[in-house]
């Protein structure tokens, strides 16, 4: 069996251990090498490899953004140098990473069990969805959102963004750059984002505090916010209960 892999670190160095470690796995073919993130995202959507190592600090987007756009991600060997968040995350899940510097053994190790996944799609996608929720829930906290509209990606800033809306398994991101779709919950966005930059207003809806232009009775119990882009949302009665604590009313 073939297995038709792509490498994704910014140092070179690191791409040519890789390559020199491989030269013991007759059966994994390197089809492309990538330096950074996009350039990384680009030649998974083209070339649909089996199998990828992907560094996770690099920049531009890290190796965990640009997994995140991704829908049918492909089997994963992580590495990295050492990242508390990171390692802590992989220690909660099934998924391999290597911590630089690692030795050949361990190379082989992470390789073995990485073969033995490709071609179950479920399984990979399940693993790396727990992987990046376990991360999410160690991570210091989100300071911006990377989206993908078709092969463009963006990177948006919290301060660019007003509101954030939740539309079936995905999000509406509102930002000064458009509106974007992803694939993510809101409960991640509520857990990672500061409780005194953003409030949960409503199941449906997480506002940025700065873009609160008025809130108003709307009926008996009921309360209506005006962002100061315009927009009018609905604030539940817990909603409202968290807009008093953080508003100070």
């Amino acid at each position: 069996m073939s297995i038709r892999a792509i490498i994704i670190d910014d140092e070179s160095l690191a791409r040519d251990l890789i390559k020199a470690y491989l030269k013991n796995h007759s059966e994994i073919e390197v089809i492309k090498e990538c330096s950074d993130g996009f350039e990384g995202l680009k030649a998974i959507q083209e070339e649909k490899p089996d199998m990828v190592f992907l560094d996770i600090q690099m920049p531009k987007i890290t190796g965990f953004e640009l997994l995140e756009l991704l829908d049918n991600p492909p089997v994963v060997i992580f590495s990295t140098a050492f990242d508390q968040y990171a390692i802590k995350a992989f220690e909660m899940n099934a998924t391999d990473y290597l911590l630089k510097p690692y030795s050949d053994k361990r190379f082989s190790e992470a390789v073995e069990k990485a073969i033995q996944k490709v071609g179950n799609t479920q399984e990979v996608k399940k693993e790396i969805e727990e992987l990046q929720e376990s991360h999410s829930e160690n991570e210091e906290g989100l300071d911006r959102i990377v989206v993908k509209t078709g092969n463009k990606i963006q990177i948006l800033p919290l301060e660019s963004i007003s509101h954030f809306e939740a539309q079936d398994d995905y999000v509406a991101i509102h930002s000064d750059k458009g509106k974007f779709l992803k694939l993510m919950r809101m409960k991640h966005l509520e857990s990672n984002l500061s409780d005194q930059d953003f409030v949960r207003i409503h199941r449906s809806h997480i506002v940025s505090v700065k873009q609160i232009e008025k809130l108003e009775l709307y009926e008996k119990d009921s309360y209506l916010l005006t962002l100061k882009t315009g927009s009018k949302l609905p604030v539940s009665r817990s909603g409202h209960s968290k807009l008093k604590e953080v508003l100070k009313y």
